[in-house]
């Protein structure tokens, strides 16, 4: 019970915006585990009570008490489009994505301070960048699986890594599905407000804490809106910022529920057909990653050439010291 009273606590502060809270993340996880299909990274499945318990883990590395995880940490959860639309294309680099945001940030600070304020990596968010380091970790870690069956040997140190990877993947993901993750209308709407929408902060916790919890979902509600797997060619990184765009264009919808006291009610329709759509979406998201990494785990590496290290790399960027993927 107590446990239960701190996860209610955190979901209701301010400049948090923890994800879904624990009953949808583990939701999240399981689900899309369960519906991998054979020729996927079926051995995860032995490790689906461990990665659906550990679910929320990426939230607690952003305590306050523990500032230099946070400072890493928060952006990662978060990704607040409308504070960087000036910026297109959506750099391939993390540090590139910093840098712009911070130039951003010196030319409009004197013109516009209050966007200055905002125009930074914390009040922009880094989730699709969390997200795809996390999918590349997965693909390591199944090449070592792959390897070690191959040789005859143990593989289950590299499985115990993937399902930690996994957990880590599987919050972000999770994170970007919420509406309220893609917006900085994350915690009560910001800025001009013609439709009258809520600014209570609270918004964010009672849609997916208090509402999923009280509606008591499972997977069971969201496996059969689970499509069958997808994104098995493309660039991963461009179906992570789609994905990303798509539930953004839903925060709306959930201020419209919010104002009609849609979340008063467990039984809500619309609410809980939005939870059920958001919630599908995310768990479908990670299953066709977890897919599309272990098929990629499969293929011998393509190193570079030149080294996104070398000076002589035509993208080298001496800002970040590095090439963009």
């Amino acid at each position: 019970m107590r446990f239960l009273v701190l996860a209610s606590l955190f979901a209701l502060l301010p400049t948090t915006a923890y994800g879904w809270g624990g009953t949808a993340h583990a939701v999240i996880d399981r689900a899309a585990i369960e519906a991998i299909p054979q020729d996927g990274p079926v051995f995860l499945r032995a490790y689906v009570d461990y990665i659906a318990a550990s679910a929320s883990l990426p939230d607690s590395w952003r305590g306050a008490s523990e500032n230099f995880s946070k400072i890493e940490e928060d952006p990662n959860h978060g990704w607040f489009r409308e504070q960087f639309a000036f910026l297109k294309p959506i750099p391939r680099s993390r540090y590139e994505f910093v840098i712009a945001l911070y130039k951003h940030h010196q030319a409009i600070r004197d013109s516009d301070p209050a966007t200055a304020a905002r125009t930074n990596v914390r009040w922009t968010g880094t989730l699709p960048y969390a997200a795809i380091e996390a999918y590349d970790r997965l693909v390591v870690c199944m090449r070592a699986v792959r390897q070690a069956r191959a040789g005859g040997g143990d593989a289950s140190v590299p499985e115990r890594h993937c399902a930690f990877d996994t957990i880590r993947l599987g919050h972000y993901i999770g994170d970007g599905a919420q509406p309220m993750h893609d917006s900085v209308h994350s915690d009560g709407w910001r800025g001009d407000n013609p439709k009258g929408y809520t600014r209570d902060t609270s918004v964010h916790g009672r849609f997916e804490g208090a509402f999923v919890d009280g509606m008591k979902l499972s997977v069971a509600d969201i496996a059969p809106r689970i499509g069958p797997p997808g994104h098995r060619s493309g660039d991963m990184f461009d179906a992570v910022l789609a994905f990303l765009d798509e539930a953004g264009d839903k925060v709306e919808e959930v201020y419209r529920l919010e104002q009609r006291n849609g979340f008063a009610d467990f039984a809500d329709r619309d609410v809980r057909a939005l939870v059920y759509e958001r919630t599908a979406a995310g768990a479908s998201m990670l299953r066709d990653m977890l897919c599309r990494a272990w098929a990629e785990s499969a293929l011998a590496p393509v190193r570079a050439a030149p080294s996104p290290l070398d000076f002589a790399n035509p993208r080298f960027n001496p800002e970040t010291g590095s090439a963009p993927d």
